[in-house]
């Protein structure tokens, strides 16, 4: 649903009042979802919410820093997702991800970009923590693989592809998948941006599966990707999904 104009100026308040008091906390932070996506894209989204990112050890102090401003608090999931709200805006506090896979370490500020958002100098997920977190995004009600392949359109040149395939190496398929849509969707642009050892090296990995015997254990992975559409596969299909570590 658009936001009317004035719900955008009292959305923009809200966050600009919430960054302040972060960065005067001093307390570790980064900022990502639509204001990280902007600064990679030049993609503007008006958004009801501000994306936190944070370690899981630190996330205790957030809430609190909000809590003692009159703001409501929340822990949503202690696996990796607490909330901060005032009126019909909220602030997401992140640690992880919905599948527990992408748990936000200090390497994440050790590959953070600077920038000034609402006049505060504050540090962004890095655009490689972006993409791997988005494209476990699979879900029927959303779908991430379109701010993927903006990110890689428009960062492209710029990101560490190297570093990107390490934090997906375990999940190698779901990089080759994007990069197989980002040929579809820009045919005329995937090749000056994806580097060609990173597709060959992937495809060489898909072509070696048919070289390997079929896995003994009926595995769906689907579940890492869309937590309910998978949901039939391991309840009544029997097979096993993928076992998803707590904080």
């Amino acid at each position: 649903m658009m936001m009317t104009e004035e719900q955008k100026d009292v959305a923009q308040l809200f966050y600009r009042e919430a960054l302040g008091l972060l960065v005067e906390s001093k307390l570790d932070f980064m900022l990502g979802g639509g204001f990280a996506l902007f600064s990679y894209t030049g993609l503007y989204r008006d958004t009801k919410d501000l994306d936190i990112f944070c370690m899981p050890t630190q996330y205790t102090e957030i809430l609190k820093l909000f809590s003692s401003h009159g703001y409501q608090i929340e822990l949503t999931d202690v696996r990796w997702l607490a909330k901060v709200f005032k009126d019909d805006y909220y602030i997401d506090i992140i640690f992880s991800s919905t599948n527990n896979i992408c748990v936000v370490d200090e390497s994440w500020y050790a590959h953070a970009t600077e920038a000034v958002v609402m006049d505060h100098a504050v540090k962004l997920i890095g655009a490689e923590e972006m993409i791997w977190s988005k494209v476990f995004i699979q879900n029927r009600e959303r779908f991430d693989g379109a701010d993927v392949n903006h990110v890689f359109l428009r960062y492209g040149k710029q990101l560490d592809w190297q570093r990107l395939l390490h934090r997906l190496d375990p999940h190698w398929h779901l990089l080759l998948s994007q990069i197989l849509n980002f040929q579809f969707v820009y045919p005329s642009d995937y090749a000056d941006i994806v580097p060609r050892w990173l597709f060959d090296e992937l495809m060489k990995r898909a072509h070696e599966q048919y070289d390997l015997p079929a896995c003994v254990e009926k595995v769906c992975r689907g579940p890492l990707i869309d937590q309910t559409q998978y949901a039939v596969d391991v309840t009544d299909w029997h097979y096993k999904g993928m076992t998803i570590k707590t904080v």
